[in-house]
């Protein structure tokens, strides 16, 4: 009985689908693994999030406002790197890519706010708990979709990033491409955009204030007198000078 159904052909289809789908998924990492390895020496020329930013003005609007120019890692000021490190994950120099304890403490709390948030027919507030590395590796590759099956992607390619690229080149990248308001991206566009200056002449309060835009930049973007950032800015220029960079 057990033979007859192994040969049969829905089962040998099956098999065939099988293998099919390992294949292919094993040929979606081999390619995103190989385009990390070619950003050790080649600047990407745009990001997954960038390309549906892309489309999603275009379809909004008739013209495309887009911002965005390259900065070496040379030119980058210190108190940039400072304040996104203070403000987007203290720890980034010494982790291996993800810290699993605010990860945890992250998907808890929004288990909780989504179930309160259901009750009361809401929206839940979504808190994050993603390094720099992990936030450049959704940026870079993948949706804004919150699956189980995103979720591991993200941390197949975090610990990717972490392997082939330097700290600071992951830094670099992630500035450089990172949103900070609609069609504005990377910390030069920004800079420009809000303080009309390039980023090399950035003082250390306005590095401060950019940095605390990154969570809702298009939020924070119509709200740029907001009481909260000028806050949390001061809390952010506080903490700077603690700031171990990689």
């Amino acid at each position: 009985m057990t033979l007859h159904l192994r040969r049969h052909p829905f089962w040998q289809a099956g098999l065939r689908w099988l293998i099919l789908l390992i294949l292919c998924a094993l040929g979606l990492q081999v390619f995103f693994l190989s385009r990390i390895f070619l950003m050790r020496y080649i600047d990407p020329a745009s990001t997954a999030f960038q390309r549906s930013e892309v489309w999603r003005i275009s379809h909004k609007k008739h013209d495309l406002r887009w911002s965005q120019r390259w900065v070496s890692s040379d030119k980058f000021p210190t108190q940039i790197q400072r304040a996104v490190i203070a403000s987007e994950d203290d720890t980034f120099a010494t982790h291996t890519g993800v810290q699993w304890a605010a990860l945890e403490r992250a998907w808890s709390k929004n288990s909780r706010a989504q179930a309160r948030a259901q009750a009361r027919n809401q929206t839940p507030k979504v808190v994050g708990g993603s390094t720099i590395t992990q936030q450049l590796a959704k940026n870079l590759f993948l949706s804004g979709e919150r699956t189980l099956f995103r979720k591991t992607q993200e941390l197949i390619l975090t610990l990717a990033l972490e392997q082939f690229l330097s700290k600071q080149r992951i830094l670099d990248i992630y500035l450089n491409s990172v949103e900070w308001g609609e069609g504005v991206f990377g910390v030069e566009a920004a800079s420009i955009h809000y303080f009309k200056q390039p980023s090399a002449q950035l003082n250390a309060w306005q590095a401060a204030r950019l940095a605390v835009m990154l969570p809702r930049p298009k939020y924070y973007e119509k709200l740029s007198r907001s009481p909260y950032l000028n806050e949390r800015a001061s809390v952010i220029l506080s903490r700077m000078s603690m700031v171990t960079l990689p």
